[in-house]
């Protein structure tokens, strides 16, 4: 992958690159940042970028030419330009598109085949590429799901340890550098203390690019050897591009639904499948059931609900949270602040006459924390029963919802 493959991040980008240039390379990076922002995708482009062969021909420093014949000094010459981004046509760069090249090694959780079973990232390289391919800006959720893991708690085990210091023990097979991608060191137990001593001092030209989400997560042991590389939330604009670009969505629904994802492309590929959805209409039935229909026409509102797919439903809790937030911002900002169409303004302005600013706030964490159960299959029917009952006391008895 390439630099120009990944969506945004220009700052970012030219940051990775300056440190190639400069040699300025520490040997174990950590790319930090939420679902979705695209640390993934940046540290392929980044490892990519490491083993072009025109990027290591302009670094590599050239032999001293030595004297003429005739006593003349020959002419220095002019330093090439360093490129910013990865050729793409060299056969380093084939490879490494491909997830394929030697000297690129990949570690990420797996779950065992059957019991007993010890496997490593090796055992699911073919499922890696496909997930690669297909879900660059996936989270450890759809990589486990593609996987087959179900309930099963993915790791990265003692085995896949031992598996790293082997392969980073051998020396290069075609590039100057031996690169290993490790993607959600969160899953990295006690066990992750084996890779101690090989962070901190590696073999030569070998570099460890660590990708997480949740620095809280990670040994601190391991946090401590590494140089931080943060990676930001996507902005809106970005969003918008990348979904025109690479989904074919329409301008409109592609900057409502990148206002709605907050920064997440994830989320954003997730919300532009169901762009069609009338989110508004399901929600004022929703509204006018809770607060005005008594529990028939809740029980009602549940059983259709329920009868949605798992993605729909959690699209329309974020779509429900996006309009709470905007209703906040109107409020505090004015309404011109608000990223949202004519008609949803209007919406979340009489969101506003309902309840507080307190009482969204809570309702926002209440609709973060349904959408997370959903997303970990929970059962539909029973979570929007108990989300509606707090959704009236929240409002119409202004109860404060604040439990752990």
């Amino acid at each position: 992958m390439q630099f120009e493959k990944v969506i945004g991040q220009q700052e970012v980008k030219q940051h990775l690159s300056e440190m190639v240039q400069h040699n300025r390379l520490s040997h174990a990076l950590l790319f930090l940042g939420k679902e979705g922002s695209g640390s993934l995708p940046l540290a392929l482009a980044f490892a990519q970028y490491v083993v072009c062969e025109k990027v290591q021909a302009i670094n590599r420093p050239a032999a001293p030419a030595g004297p003429s014949l005739f006593g003349e000094e020959p002419a220095p010459a002019a330093p090439a330009q360093a490129p910013t981004d990865a050729c793409g046509v060299c056969a380093a760069c084939v490879k490494a598109q491909q997830l394929i090249h030697p000297d690129i090694h990949f570690a990420y959780p797996v779950i065992p085949k059957k019991s007993g079973d010890k496997p490593t990232s090796t055992d699911y390289i073919t499922n890696w590429r496909e997930f690669v391919k297909q879900q660059p800006y996936g989270n450890s959720f759809d990589w486990l799901q593609l996987i087959g893991a179900e309930n099963k708690q993915g790791n990265i085990t003692a085995e896949e340890c031992n598996d790293i210091i082997r392969k980073l023990s051998l020396k290069s097979f075609e590039s100057e550098y031996k690169i290993l991608v490790l993607w959600m060191p969160e899953y990295l137990g006690k066990e992750g203390n084996k890779l101690l001593k090989l962070i901190e001092e590696p073999p030569p030209n070998t570099l460890f690019v660590l990708v997480a989400e949740n620095e809280e997560q990670i040994l601190a042991t391991i946090l401590s050897r590494c140089q931080l590389v943060k990676i930001p939330l996507l902005e809106n604009a970005d969003i918008e591009q990348g979904l025109i670009q690479n989904t074919g969505a329409a301008p409109d629904a592609a900057r409502q639904v990148a206002g709605i994802a907050e920064g997440n492309y994830r989320e954003a590929l997730q919300l532009i499948q169901h762009a069609d959805a009338d989110w508004q209409t399901l929600l004022r039935e929703w509204l006018n059931a809770t607060l005005k229909g008594g529990p028939a026409a809740q029980v009602k509102w549940i059983e259709e609900v329920s009868k949605m797919g798992r993605e729909k439903q959690k699209q329309f809790l974020r779509y429900f949270n996006h309009l709470l937030e905007q209703s906040i911002r109107i409020r505090v900002m004015g309404i011109d602040k608000a990223f949202l169409p004519e008609q949803e303004k209007d919406f979340a302005q009489r969101l506003n006459k309902i309840a507080s600013v307190s009482q969204q706030q809570v309702l926002i964490e209440e609709l973060d924390k349904a959408a997370y159960y959903i997303e970990r299959n929970a059962n539909a029917k029973m979570l929007f029963h108990a989300l509606t009952i707090k959704l009236y006391h929240i409002i119409q008895d202004k109860a404060l919802f604040l439990i752990e």
